[in-house]
């Protein structure tokens, strides 16, 4: 192969010897320069950690905040949203229950006790760890709930309740240590009945048997006034007076006991647990498509304080009640009379919500229901044998172990996505309120309800699944 020399045109020119030896040694110098300063660089960055090391001790990696919850308390609310997979796809509906047996006490109740408690010690009415004691009337769950809070805030509970409820509720207010009275189911407008007492067993708080009005060391219980008429304080503090400017200066009356009864049915907080709390998490965890909140109603502030929130989330959401047998709540709603036939002169029987199904239905109106009666769209009527067959039917094809309350509540949910004609998605929530583990002696014992004459049989709800036409209005 033979090369030829190739033959630049005349206007470039090789550079100089001169010039090739300039360049260089400015590549030399630039380079030697970039070195030099990188490596002040990073000689100065290692002196830098070394005093940082050396003036700080290691530390662990570290967790947020959030990830580490502050007693029993902080695990209260926060409860996941779950999809009931038998009734969605058996009606093309979404039906979520909010898990509320999943709270610490195994209720939706943690809720309220929980404001509630909260709510006295903002207002000075309860100081912990002064040898307070709360008072409460309840058919269990909300007692279970303060004795829980009570414990971890430094108070003793005393929990009156009547005595036909499931023993599995005395028995987790026993461990919690509470103190437990049992009275027969009566009237609110018996003097003995449990509300009553637990009011009267805090007005009397602290008092002697007898009084002897020669010893300035007696204890003579004096009633602080609150922003509620429903709630009853007591202290047992002596010589002061609450026409004083400011009693929280009172060293005596800080420190003394103190008697309160929550009220459950009556206080402010209860409605409020659920408007600040439950509400807005049920809005978060659907993205704000909520299409119906069904609920039951005992004091009425679960109800009211979702179905407010909702409501005022978009107006459009329908807002019914679930009622069991002997209530007088669904005839408030579907009739505005306060009143149901089982009740009647000569018919009454010995409960006053003669059902097997605790912790709902009310023949009394309280603060809390007037707060719901307002935004309920619709209420229904379930039966003892309807909420029986769904607790069974749920446990078969779900693996869900619920209390009564909530098996009366996803009966509802039922009917009234039924009523509503829905198949196509439609979001329907409700309350999870306990596990059925509360209710091993009577709602999930057999033998008992055989001799209530209470049937068991799941064939009731899969009747109310089949394809049928909306359900007439009742």
């Amino acid at each position: 192969m033979i090369w030829y020399p190739v033959q630049l045109p005349s206007w470039i020119r090789w550079p100089s010897h001169s010039t090739v030896r300039h360049v260089l040694y400015g590549i030399i110098i630039g380079f030697s320069l970039s070195l030099t300063s990188t490596s002040f660089a990073l000689y100065y960055q290692s002196r830098k950690r070394h005093r940082l090391t050396t003036n700080f001790a290691p530390r662990p990696i570290e967790l947020r905040s959030d990830e580490v919850l502050s007693g029993v308390t902080g695990l209260i609310g926060n409860t996941p949203l779950v999809r009931i997979n038998s009734l969605s796809d058996a009606l093309g509906v979404e039906i979520l229950g909010k898990a509320e047996f999943l709270n610490p006490g195994g209720s939706v109740k943690d809720r309220v006790a929980l404001r509630m408690i909260d709510d006295a010690e903002r207002m000075g009415l309860l100081r912990p760890h002064t040898g307070s004691r709360i008072f409460e009337g309840t058919v269990g769950s909300t007692g279970i709930s303060i004795a829980m809070v009570a414990k971890a805030r430094g108070y003793d509970a005393t929990i009156i309740m009547p005595d036909d409820v499931a023993e599995e509720k005395v028995k987790a207010l026993k461990a919690l240590g509470a103190t437990i009275e049992r009275v027969r189911p009566a009237s609110i407008v018996d003097k003995k009945q449990y509300v009553n007492l637990a009011r009267q067993r805090a007005k009397n708080f602290g008092k002697r048997d007898k009084i002897d009005a020669s010893d300035p060391t007696a204890n003579v219980p004096q009633l602080i006034t609150s922003s509620s008429s429903s709630l009853v304080v007591t202290t047992t503090a002596l010589h002061v007076g609450f026409d004083m400017e400011d009693p929280q200066d009172n060293e005596e009356f800080l420190t003394k006991p103190r008697g309160y009864f929550a009220d459950q049915f009556e206080n402010r907080s209860n409605f409020d647990a659920h408007f600040d709390g439950t509400g807005p998490e049920i809005w978060r965890q659907t993205n704000g498509r909520v299409d119906a909140f069904v609920s039951g109603a005992g004091t009425g502030g679960t109800i009211a304080g979702i179905g407010r929130y909702l409501k005022s989330m978009n107006e459009n959401v329908v807002v019914a009640l679930s009622d069991p047998e002997g209530s007088g709540l669904y005839n408030k709603v579907k009739h505005g009379v306060m009143f149901d036939r089982k009740e009647s002169e000569g018919t009454k029987r010995r409960h006053q919500v003669d059902t097997v199904v605790e912790g709902i239905g009310i023949n009394r109106l309280t603060n809390n229901i007037d707060l719901a009666l307002p935004i309920i769209d619709d209420a229904f009527r379930i039966s003892d044998a309807e909420a029986v067959s769904m607790s069974r039917y749920l446990v078969q094809n779900d693996g869900l172990f619920l209390g009564s309350s909530s098996a009366c509540s996803l009966v509802a949910c039922v009917k009234l996505v039924r009523r509503m004609g829905w198949a196509e998605g439609q979001r329907v929530v409700t309350i999870l309120c306990d596990s059925g583990n509360r209710h091993y002696s009577k709602f999930w014992n057999d033998e008992y309800l055989r001799k209530a004459n209470i049937p068991i049989d799941p064939r009731i709800v899969e009747d109310l699944l089949q394809p049928l036409p909306p359900l007439e209005a009742e």
